[in-house]
């Protein structure tokens, strides 16, 4: 007999262990008996047919649907759940057909005594429950849903609110009122209630959304608060560390680096998402401060358009981090965008060098800087810096690269 180690039985265990059951976003109704068939391996109309058949039994498989349902997430996935099955206009329908019988059998519930008045107020009290559940259906899951929204919302609140009224009038008029008043007004008392719980998950809703706002709005009063504070004190005590301490010491450019982030914190909601060219250029200068004994200062001039993904914002971060590791001081980068063309230049104060003393195999400038400008289709040049003194990197891409890479973006 073959003997497996205790982690070869373990992977084995886990190999055939059925899959973590859930429910598929794109289900009929509520995704439970399609996700307990894909995790058992059945097909799912025997699921199906065997929560209907032991409903039967004192209602044990509706409460075991109720119970999977609660408790089975939905399958991973970003999308929102899509339903083929109109649940609440099923509701709808059946509360109408139990009301109707109720409307047309007022004779016979005098004529069967007690036990048809007892028959009749559970037609009248079940058609106000359906009413009452498609309004909540329509209200908590059908709202969500992009393929019915609000105004599947609100078309079931209306004809379950026309129902339910029409239902207490009909009551309230009709012959079992004089028969049996007490009964027959409770149960038009009962239809009344409906159409306030009808509107109830509504008006949870909205209550929660209000509720929501304002905390939202507490919140960003707090953040205000917090960032006048900071902007008062610690961020003026920052910026007065790095004018004592030096601008390239070691306390200077963690004071520099603890000054960025906390702007970043208080400011991130003024970031867009996809940054931009001198947005990358800033994150990646803080970062170069973190790293080198060196202080960078990006100027943006002009709207720019150019995205951080793009070939000349690599090439800049190579110029900032070669003038941050063979320079330091001091590295300015200053960014400017014009109709024809956006330009970055990266400065430092270094020793300074000259492009054709470099040695062919060191391809850093040539290749990652010059060459890559000139793949993309713009161009890019080393100088010395004014009066002599440090490097000039220049960089240049054409406008209409710039709106093509856009474009496709």
């Amino acid at each position: 007999m073959e003997q497996r180690t205790v982690p070869e039985r373990a992977a084995s265990a886990t190999a055939e262990a059925p899959p973590r059951m859930s429910r598929p976003r794109a289900c009929l109704a509520t995704g439970t008996a399609a996700g307990l068939a894909d995790h058992l391996g059945w097909p799912v109309w025997i699921v199906r047919a065997a929560f209907v058949v032991t409903s039967l039994v004192s209602g044990a498989g509706l409460l075991l649907y109720l119970w999977l349902w609660t408790l089975t997430p939905w399958q991973e996935g970003e999308e929102k759940p899509t339903r083929s099955a109109p649940v609440a206009w099923i509701l709808i329908v059946a509360s109408t057909v139990c009301l109707i019988v109720a409307w047309a059998t007022p004779g016979r519930v005098v004529e069967s005594g007690g036990e048809g008045l007892i028959a009749w107020l559970g037609l009248v009290a079940a058609g106000v429950a359906l009413a009452v559940g498609a309004g909540a259906w329509a209200t908590l899951v059908d709202r969500p849903d992009p393929e019915r929204g609000p105004r599947a919302e609100l078309a079931i609140r209306t004809v379950a609110t026309l129902l339910l009224a029409v239902t207490a009038l009909a009551l309230v008029l009709g012959p079992t009122a004089s028969w049996y008043p007490v009964p027959t007004f409770v149960a038009a008392f009962a239809a009344l209630v409906g159409i306030g719980l009808v509107y109830l998950p509504t008006l949870l809703a909205q209550w929660r959304e209000l509720s929501d706002e304002r905390t939202k709005r507490i919140r960003e009063e707090q953040r205000s608060e917090i960032a006048a504070h900071l902007h008062d004190s610690v961020l003026q005590t920052l910026a007065l560390i790095q004018n004592r301490a030096g601008a390239t010491s070691e306390v200077a450019r963690i004071a520099r680096a603890q000054e960025r982030e906390l702007r970043d914190w208080l400011f991130a909601g003024d970031t867009p998402a996809d940054s931009d060219l001198g947005t990358d250029l800033r994150d990646f200068g803080a970062a170069l401060e973190i790293d080198h004994a060196v202080t960078v200062d990006v100027v943006v001039v002009g709207e720019i358009r150019e995205r951080a993904s793009g070939e000349l914002a690599a090439a800049a971060r190579e110029a900032m981090l070669n003038a941050a590791r063979h320079a330091g001081g001091e590295v300015s980068v200053y960014v400017e965008s014009s109709h024809e063309a956006v330009e970055v230049f990266v400065r430092d104060r270094g020793p300074g060098f000259s492009l054709a003393e470099v040695p062919g195999d060191r391809l850093g400038v040539r290749e990652s800087i010059i060459g890559r400008m000139r793949r993309a289709g713009g161009s890019g040049s080393v100088a010395p810096g004014a009066g002599g003194v440090g490097t000039e990197v220049r960089l240049r891409f054409p406008a209409e690269r710039v709106n093509g890479e856009a474009g496709r973006g």
